[in-house]
């Protein structure tokens, strides 16, 4: 069977979306490409996003192909899949202008995993996967898709969930591998502010899931699990990216937790990176290997300023915040750049946040001026305040954070615009 794995030409006007904008390396299609070629299929990713493709050219590129699945993610990169844009408009989008030439329609992402139903129908598609996507894709080539768990479907007769996200083994999956083309391409250096990029940036994933459970984090229905990839897995790749010309990497983990046989294989290896990370985990001696193993960047999950409101996120943080602050300035002195992140709280004083992010700011580390808390689907804090997700889940939670507040995240220069306003490509009369 022939796959072509697609990753949209992403446009974000109106979206409250808080990721970053650039391209990034898809690297759930990579592991998929990866696994379907040794399942004995063909599959190629056609990313639109960095490549500069528009729907024509993607249905062009699809003429070409000529697949018998096409597989459309709802999220730029697994990066970005925790605060994805709630819209579907770009991958609707995209899909009208392909499905012709598409074969089957294969969902997934961050919204089929929270929302099947809902995302089958507002696509379109033939099927959605539900949870982490690479095991599966092979499965849909191979087996009846009543066998396959993990899937959303109409069999003619009513609209089939077949169990629940999946979650994948993840350790044993070998070592990605980018064409020089593509590397190339890639002068994004992710969430790096000391230097202007020079040679190409890169993404990898050294683990995947996190052992907390912080209200507001929206993984619940996907990469929940902590699983860490064995060490000469990881190296290859950061090898051969090195080789390709790479001179930044950015660890896309929920949580890169501190890990010393990697951080000293890193040292030895002449690349920079940026992590995020929560800084209480962080003891001073591995601060120091942290730097001296290249890390440029780190943002470091801090949330609020009083236990009070970081015991309402669940944050299970065990230190207090005056050592919160002196492991940030600490942090400093080994990274270039150190950011504490601030979620707005009910449970701090506005006056004393301000302060205590001047006061930060002053000695180096960038403290960002709290922003609202988007309770996305599949997060606690959507769970503790409708219950589990349903169809209208992505329009419930837009809906209120539009009401709630009058301000949003500095990368919102505009006010957001409703999600029915967003997505009428995914409606009809």
């Amino acid at each position: 069977m022939r796959f072509a794995l697609v990753n949209p030409n992403w446009t974000f006007e109106g979206s409250i979306y808080f990721g970053c904008r650039e391209p990034h390396l898809p690297l759930e299609l990579g592991y998929a490409q990866m696994l379907l070629d040794q399942a004995g299929h063909d599959a190629v990713i056609l990313d639109g996003q960095l490549f500069g493709l528009d729907n024509d050219e993607m249905a062009d590129r699809l003429r070409d192909w000529r697949p018998d699945f096409t597989v459309v993610t709802t999220a730029p990169s697994y990066l970005f899949w925790r605060c994805a844009p709630p819209e579907l408009r770009v991958s609707r989008e995209l899909l009208d202008a392909v499905r012709d030439v598409a074969g089957r329609v294969v969902a997934i992402g961050p919204h089929a995993s929270t929302t099947p139903r809902t995302t089958l129908r507002k696509l379109e598609a033939d099927v959605v996967v539900m949870g982490e996507c690479e095991e599966v894709l092979p499965r849909l080539a191979r087996e009846r898709w009543h066998d396959v768990p993990a899937l959303c479907f109409d069999d003619g007769r009513d609209v089939r969930v077949q169990g629940g996200p999946h979650a994948g083994r993840f350790v044993d999956l070998p070592a990605l591998s980018w064409p020089d083309a593509w590397i190339a391409r890639h002068r994004h250096h992710h969430h790096r502010f000391d230097a202007q990029a020079g040679r190409p940036g890169a993404e990898v994933e050294t683990s995947r899931g996190c052992p907390y459970k912080c209200s507001f984090c929206a993984k619940e229905m996907f990469r929940d699990r902590y699983r860490r990839r064995p060490l000469p897995a990881v190296l290859e790749e950061v090898d051969r990216l090195i080789a390709q010309g790479v001179e930044y990497l950015y660890f896309i983990d929920e949580i890169f937790l501190p890990n010393r046989p990697l951080l000293e294989a890193l040292a030895r290896r002449d690349v920079l990176f940026g992590v995020q990370t929560r800084i209480d985990l962080w003891k001073p001696e591995l601060l120091e290997l942290l730097g001296r193993a290249g890390c440029v960047s780190i943002e470091a999950g801090v949330e609020s300023i009083t236990p009070e409101g970081r015991a309402a996120l669940d944050k299970d943080c065990r230190i207090g915040t005056d050592e919160l602050t002196e492991r940030l300035l600490l942090a400093k002195r080994h990274v270039a750049f150190v950011q504490a992140n601030m979620i707005r709280s009910a449970c701090d004083d506005d006056q004393e946040v301000s302060a205590w992010c001047e006061q930060l700011r002053a000695q180096g580390v960038w403290a960002n001026e709290p922003v609202p808390l988007f309770p996305y689907p599949g997060s606690p804090d959507y769970r503790k305040l409708w219950g589990l997700p349903d169809e209208e889940a992505w329009e419930r939670a837009h809906a209120h954070y539009l009401a709630q507040f009058a301000t949003f995240s500095e990368l919102q220069d505009d006010r957001p615009r409703p999600l029915a306003e967003l997505e009428r490509s995914c409606t009809h009369p």
